[in-house]
């Protein structure tokens, strides 16, 4: 009896006990704090993006997801000390590009030539270094009957404003490859020719053999000249330049390449720099007419007393020939 009792006693006491239990998550989830109290670690992190990837990369998934390196340019043109500096919004039009390594470059020295014909076909230009992939020119079009008329301006010898007033008489536009010390001493000139519709190109600051010369320096001698020009004239410089002295290498070309730069070589010349040892217009006259042919680009220097005088009889002539005066900007 006694055990059936304690039986019965044991059997109300657990009765009573599992009425006031609430289930154990429950129990658990009251005594955590409130989720604004939560730490931030406890949140669920976002996935990072993948960048999608693109044909142009071959690289591994770590490498292609790695942040791009701030490349800068190797170099900044030279300043000139008598001119204003060019403002942030200059530098923000045009950003120079990277220089490139051109190292494995030949640097020889070469010295632009090209070979007479007389049949007045336009002739063979030198041929060490194909300089049409690097934006070379000495020739126009020559499938028809254009000339590219250009002159040279290293320094003032009282001819220029002839020249121009004879272009203007004539109808004719040409271009003007000036140094950047010619800008310099002969402002009102060079707007002169810019204001004309001419082309005041690119000569070099200071007229030095480019194959001499760095990589940077080649870069400053070309962005300096391009800048001051800028600042005289008003209107930013065409990129065209012609090698001083007509010396080159595979390098120097490669260089001015890189800036967007066409290099202009010519398919005509002849000694008329000397101003001491002129041949006179007729001579001047006979040997431009005697070289006439398609897509000419002739060069001639302004300093030239010979080329002052015979200049409007070759303008006339040519077009008595069916000649076109066509401008540099139309290279094909």
């Amino acid at each position: 009896m006694k055990l059936f009792l304690a039986l019965l006693l044991s059997l109300a006491l657990l009765a009573g006990c599992s009425e006031s239990l609430e289930p154990v998550s429950e129990a658990i989830a009251a005594d955590l704090p409130v989720a604004a109290d939560a730490p931030e670690s406890t949140a669920t992190p976002e996935p990072i993006a993948t960048p999608e990837p693109t044909a142009a990369l071959s690289a591994p998934a770590a490498a292609q997801t790695a942040a791009p390196v701030d490349i800068k340019p190797t170099i900044e043109p030279v300043e000139a000390s008598d001119t204003p500096q060019p403002s942030e919004q200059d530098d923000a039009e045009e950003a120079l590009p990277v220089m490139a390594d051109v190292s494995g470059l030949s640097n020889e020295k070469i010295g632009w030539y090209f070979m007479k014909n007389n049949e007045h076909k336009p002739p063979r230009g030198a041929e060490e270094i194909d300089i049409a992939p690097y934006g070379g020119y000495f020739l126009g079009d020559t499938s028809e009957k254009n000339i590219y008329l250009t002159f040279d301006e290293g320094y003032e010898n009282g001819y220029t404003g002839r020249i121009l007033d004879i272009l203007k008489d004539n109808g004719v536009k040409a271009a003007f490859f000036a140094t950047q010390t010619y800008i310099r001493d002969n402002k009102e000139l060079c707007k002169r020719i810019v204001d004309e519709g001419h082309i005041l190109a690119n000569h070099s600051v200071s007229h030095p053999s480019f194959p001499s010369l760095s990589d940077e320096d080649v870069w400053n001698e070309i962005l300096e000249t391009a800048r001051y020009s800028k600042e005289t004239t008003g209107q930013a410089m065409p990129k065209l330049f012609r090698p001083p002295s007509g010396e080159y290498s595979e390098r120097t070309l490669a260089l001015s390449y890189q800036l967007g730069y066409k290099t202009i070589f010519w398919s005509y010349a002849y000694k008329d720099w000397d101003v001491n040892d002129q041949i006179g217009k007729d001579a001047a006259l006979k040997g431009i007419m005697d070289n006439l042919h398609n897509g000419e680009i002739i060069l001639l220097h302004a300093v030239s007393s010979s080329n002052a005088e015979a200049l409007p009889d070759f303008l006339q002539s040519a077009k008595d020939q069916g000649y076109q005066f066509r401008s540099l900007h139309e290279l094909p």
